[in-house]
């Protein structure tokens, strides 16, 4: 591993310790380095693993094309999801123990078999797939005022932070995943609105493009992993502690509750 890699590891663990966000990482990464933003993610990666984290799947992001035209790229990210950053529906989450936190409503996926081919199809993560669930995820980045752009989001794994699971599982043939409704609220107040369409056209098209990247990787999805497959809508500002409900039609309901506590 490169002296730069490390580096920027250990500036962006130090930035989610401390809470303390620092300077966009693409003045040291360039901007189309994707390659070196990746090493970086994984430095962090596989030091959790070492210290006994447990990876339990995968989440992919900037599956909103308008978001992607922002960022200058024409794909999605991906990051690692571990054990330490799910919660399941209702629990509290201790806001303090993050930065600049946003959500967004997303559908979930559990796999129940292995996706390990080249080049995957709709029909290979419908088979793969045991159940979808209704999700939230806690997205916050350890840049300041989240000013970021591609390898800026991919070194920090993503802009990872936690994620919430419905309990409802759902089998796919039950779900037109391109045309479900989605809203997001809080305290009456609806904050976001979206449908499957927004991500890819179709959640689907998210996961086959993980698949067939991880397989690229070395490292593919296998049966019992989660896959986050990208916002149904736009993201909302979590500013004080309390419970975020998103309703995705099909799927039913989770919440998102954040306590003020440590």
């Amino acid at each position: 591993m490169s002296d730069l890699i490390s580096q920027i590891a250990a500036r962006l663990r130090h930035a989610q310790q401390t809470r303390e966000p620092i300077e966009p990482v693409r003045g040291e990464i360039a901007i189309d380095d994707i390659e070196t933003a990746y090493a970086v993610q994984q430095a962090n990666v596989d030091l959790r693993v070492a210290n006994g984290e447990r990876i339990v799947g995968r989440k992919i992001g900037l599956t909103s094309l308008a978001v992607q035209k922002q960022l200058g790229v024409g794909q999605p990210d991906f990051g690692t999801l571990f054990a330490g950053m799910a919660y399941g529906d209702s629990q509290p989450m201790p806001l303090p123990a993050l930065i600049q936190p946003k959500i967004e409503a997303e559908i979930a996926l559990v796999l129940e078999g292995d996706l390990t081919d080249e080049k995957h199809t709709f029909i290979d993560i419908l088979r793969a797939s045991a159940y979808a669930l209704p999700a939230i995820e806690v997205v916050d980045s350890r840049i300041r005022d989240w000013d970021i752009r591609f390898v800026d989001t991919v070194a920090d794994n993503a802009s990872s932070a936690f994620f919430v699971l419905g309990s409802r599982p759902v089998p796919l043939s039950r779900l037109d995943l391109s045309a479900c409704a989605m809203t997001l609220e809080c305290g009456g107040e609806v904050l976001s609105r979206g449908a499957g369409g927004a991500c890819l056209g179709n959640p689907l098209n998210a996961a086959v493009w993980l698949a067939d990247r991880m397989v690229q990787l070395g490292t593919p999805l296998r049966a019992g992993d989660v896959v986050m497959t990208g916002a149904l809508g736009p993201m909302v500002v979590v500013k004080e502690a309390g419970t975020f409900t998103a309703q995705i039609e099909g799927l039913g309901s989770v919440r998102a509750t954040f306590d003020a506590g440590s």
